[in-house]
């Protein structure tokens, strides 16, 4: 998707994403606040306390509110390529997160300013040929012994391919396995990776999903994160 798409699709995402995950009984605020929770275990277990976080392909903001929640003493900076959505994040959320243009392949921001890089389902937007590039700015802008965390659709769950063949904002996507995406990452120089699948259970099976922490090593889980060290 180029940014001319992204500007076109950015007031109509919310309601676009409400509708698309529907079939699992939740809303668009439970997979936005599912990930920054584990996005804070995950922090918490590699020993980084991060001050200042980017979120890489922030959108429309619907991430803020929950990096508030996990993260209240750090200082958030969303990044994105449409200019629209940087807009509509802030009057959704007016001062509670900086906000970066992202244009000509570069994320407008010094070296080692982060402490942890965040992206939630953004890179099977970027082509794949891409993700090199981006993944060697990331590692420029985050400091030695920060952190990255990308989580991604997964292609081996058939609900999450069916739900992105059919979402009008993912017409020009394509899903990356998490084995390609770490040998993305190796690449790019990042280090101690460490590969997680999420939500394994819809809301009709919420009363099994305290055992998602158990199955994350099984590659079935609709979504995965991958995780690094500078």
């Amino acid at each position: 998707m180029d940014v001319a798409e992204f500007d076109r699709f950015a007031d109509a995402y919310h309601e676009m994403h409400r509708a698309n995950v529907a079939i699992t009984g939740e809303a668009p605020e439970y997979f936005a606040e599912y990930k920054v929770r584990v996005l804070a275990g995950l922090a918490a277990s590699l020993q980084v306390q991060p001050g200042r976080i980017l979120d890489f392909g922030a959108g429309i903001g619907n991430s803020i509110p929950y990096f508030r929640r996990y993260f209240p003493d750090a200082r958030l900076t969303g990044a994105d390529v449409s200019q629209r959505s940087l807009e509509l994040a802030e009057a959704r959320f007016p001062g509670q997160a900086d906000g970066l243009w992202i244009e000509a392949g570069h994320i407008p921001a010094g070296a080692d300013e982060f402490d942890l890089a965040f992206s939630a389902c953004v890179f099977h937007h970027i082509p794949h040929a891409e993700h090199a590039a981006w993944l060697q700015e990331l590692h420029r802008v985050v400091r030695p012994g920060g952190m990255l965390a990308i989580f991604e659709h997964n292609p081996l769950n058939p609900l999450t391919v069916r739900a992105v063949n059919t979402c009008p904002f993912d017409e020009n996507a394509h899903l990356i396995r998490a084995r390609q995406l770490m040998a993305r990452y190796r690449a790019a120089g990042w280090r101690q990776l460490q590969v997680r699948y999420h939500l394994f259970f819809p809301r009709l099976l919420s009363a099994l999903r305290p055992l998602e922490h158990r199955l994350e090593a099984v590659p079935l889980g609709a979504q995965y994160s991958v995780t690094a060290i500078k």
